[in-house]
Order: structure tokens, then C-alpha cells, then sequence
């Protein structure tokens, strides 16, 4: 199976013959993107630890039928670090939100105009924020 033109058909082997989770193809073929590595990231995402990027924050309101949103923008691409970070937000915030992992960066959402809040809680946790 060296050769990268050729599929497998049939295999008794169980460990080739695992699926992945999101796009159902084989894990030899599969084509989903990989998680990046956040650096400093563990179960409890402690405050003393520093990240290697920078979160830029942004209110939108366009295209929401008047509803403020609070958008934290250029966030790494891993799944677990996005969840548990909106997830912490979003309890702190009193309010609703989601977060995407669609095209190039993850991006976070917070219901409401809640920019201050956020920078401090970002900041409190070891994240450089930009933005107005």
C-alpha cells in the first residue's frame, strides 16, 4: 500500500479498516483538516500559560436584524480549545453564543455587546487581544 494511487477494497485488518468521525472515509484517506496545536493548551487551560496568537475582537451588527454580536476572530483551528473557550465566555457573559471553524481561522460569537467583558477574560486567561 505504498503506492498513494491505489485504494483499499477489502481488509480483516481492524486497524485499517477505522473510520474517521466527521467525513466517514477511511483514516488512510481521509482528507478532513488536522487540529492545529495551540500552544499552552491542557484540559484546564490554566491563566499563567501564554498563547502563540492573537484574538482580534470586533462588534457586528449588520446582517443580525439589529442584534449586537461580539466577534472574536483569528482563533486556532482546534475543536476541544474552541468549545471549551466559548463554553467559559459564554457562562461569564450571561449570554448565548457559537463558535465556527469554517475557512482559514476559528472564530467565536458572543450574543450581545459585550467587548470589555471579553478582552479582560481573554486577557485574564494569557490571550493578546487587538481591536475596537
Amino acid at each position: 500500500m505504498s503506492d498513494k494511487n491505489t485504494r483499499l477494497v477489502y481488509s480483516t485488518d481492524p486497524a485499517q479498516n477505522k473510520k474517521c468521525a466527521k467525513c466517514k472515509e477511511l483514516v488512510t484517506e481521509c482528507t478532513c483538516e488536522k487540529p492545529q496545536d495551540v500552544k499552552a493548551l491542557d484540559a484546564k487551560m490554566q491563566p499563567t500559560k501564554s498563547y502563540n496568537f492573537v484574538a482580534y475582537l470586533r462588534i457586528e451588527k449588520a446582517g443580525r436584524g439589529g442584534k449586537t454580536v461580539t466577534a472574536i476572530n483569528d482563533l486556532p483551528k482546534n475543536e476541544t480549545f474552541l468549545k471549551d473557550l466559548t463554553s467559559e465566555l459564554k457562562k461569564k457573559c450571561g449570554s448565548g453564543g457559537t463558535y465556527s471553524m469554517e475557512g482559514k481561522a476559528a472564530s467565536i460569537e458572543i450574543q450581545g455587546d459585550k467587548m470589555e467583558m471579553v478582552r479582560a477574560l481573554l486577557n485574564k486567561k494569557g490571550i493578546k487581544t487587538k481591536g475596537t
